[in-house]
């Protein structure tokens, strides 16, 4: 099946928000197998849209539209599709009931065109809304499937999970299954991965392995069809074993797994405690170790130490130090990873400090970053990094860096992995 995604709303060519829709439902659908060949985005206007659809139809048999299915005259999704299908709207019964109860609900007065999020196409199957008003639909013509969604993402993506999503795997299946699990890599490039694993993506059948990377890192994604679940997984895992002979030393984890996640995994599964002190960071560390639930069992605290003065008086860092090599240095990493591990009474400490960009500093093109990471009484490790990418994408790769050598160091010292 080979799909095709119209965002549908001015907003969008305006730039005013982001087609995450399509991001997130070409996600999905690659779990099901489905080849998504074109995202299409059209304004509000009935012509260029029925000039989309009829591109769609030429080379999809599943078109899934975002968008346009509310109450206001822009909103016209539904009567072009309607119109350009030949086929009648007609109120559903079940969701304009649901609309009427979340006025009353709200204790607000439905306006007469509200009553328009509850037209669908008349033949069509209903997607429940639980989230807003305008319920999807599904329609089918001619071999070929149309999906009408809402376009306002708390809406579309737990619809698509769980009312459009299944029943596409049942039409692609008859009872089968369609199992993916992803495979999460650091340490290495995207073209790196690839090229060591080209074999394995040249000979792929079932289960196929689809490789994407994302800020910094990089995944493969292993899916496979089979009769069921267990049958599926058994391709899989075999799979797996195949690449891990290969690249799994760069593998920190799977599936929904972060980096930040498998650090406070392994931190409270030994019972260690950690602080932080961040200079180009200034709290994302923390920040993103605190997205985990459960870390306040090892996070104690930590500092932003964004200057000299800084580090000086919160950290007690000697200035001798600084004035001789300069903040962004090996030197004033590990006097930070030290000097919090300390003050905090923590198992380990870790600093971060460096060139975010867009311009030097301290004398350090931008870019420049110095991690250094103490644990107990070791002397600190440090370790620079040279980074090419935009202000912040750099400090979120420095973050993500420092997870992966704590993770690295711990394992060195004898930590179990988990």
């Amino acid at each position: 099946m080979n799909a095709e995604i119209i965002a549908v709303g001015s907003e969008l060519l305006l730039g005013q928000i982001a087609n995450t829709n399509a991001k997130f439902m070409s996600n999905q659908l690659s779990e099901l197998g489905i080849n998504v060949y074109y995202h299409t985005v059209v304004g509000d206007n009935a012509g260029r849209l029925k000039d989309a659809i009829e591109i769609a139809e030429s080379r999809a048999d599943l078109i899934i539209f975002s968008g346009g299915l509310g109450p206001t005259k822009d909103d016209l999704t539904k009567e072009t599709i309607a119109k350009h299908l030949g086929v009648n709207l007609a109120f559903d019964d079940e969701a304009l009931v649901y609309i009427e109860e979340f006025f009353t609900r709200q204790g607000r007065t439905m306006t007469e065109n509200n009553k328009k999020q509850a037209l669908i196409l008349e033949g069509s199957e209903v997607l429940k809304n639980h989230h807003g008003m305008a319920p999807g639909m599904l329609f089918e013509k001619d071999n070929r499937t149309y999906i009408l969604l809402p376009g306002p993402p708390k809406e579309i993506e737990p619809m698509f999970q769980f009312e459009v999503k299944p029943k596409l795997a049942a039409r692609l299946n008859d009872g089968g299954v369609i199992v993916s699990h992803v495979l999460r890599f650091y340490g290495i490039g995207e073209a790196e991965l690839e090229v060591k694993v080209q074999d394995i993506l040249d000979q792929q059948t079932n289960p196929t392995v689809a490789p994407l990377a994302s800020d910094g890192e990089v995944t493969l994604r292993i899916t496979a069809k089979a009769e069921s679940e267990e049958e599926a997984w058994k391709l899989i895992n075999a799979k797996k074993l195949e690449i891990q002979a290969i690249v799994g030393e760069f593998q920190y984890g799977v599936d929904d797994d972060s980096l930040a996640s498998k650090t406070v995994e392994m931190l409270l599964h030994h019972g260690l405690t950690i602080s932080a002190t961040e200079s180009l960071t200034a709290g994302l560390f923390q920040s993103e170790l605190a997205e985990i639930p459960g870390v306040s069992g090892t996070l104690v605290g930590g500092f932003v130490t964004y200057t000299p003065e800084a580090k000086i008086a919160q950290l007690g860092i000697d200035k001798a130090l600084l004035d001789e090599f300069g903040i962004v240095s090996s030197e004033c990493a590990a006097a930070m990873s030290k000097n919090v591990r300390e003050k905090m009474g923590t198992d380990i400490g870790v600093g971060l400090t460096g060139a975010a960009g867009p311009e030097p500093h301290d004398g350090q093109p931008a870019g420049t970053i110095w991690i250094g990471i103490c644990i107990g009484d070791s002397e600190p490790y440090t370790r620079k990094l040279q980074l090419t990418g935009m202000r912040n994408t750099n400090r979120l790769r420095a973050v993500k860096l420092a997870c992966s050598h704590l993770v690295r160091l711990l394992a060195e010292k004898g930590y179990e992995r988990v």
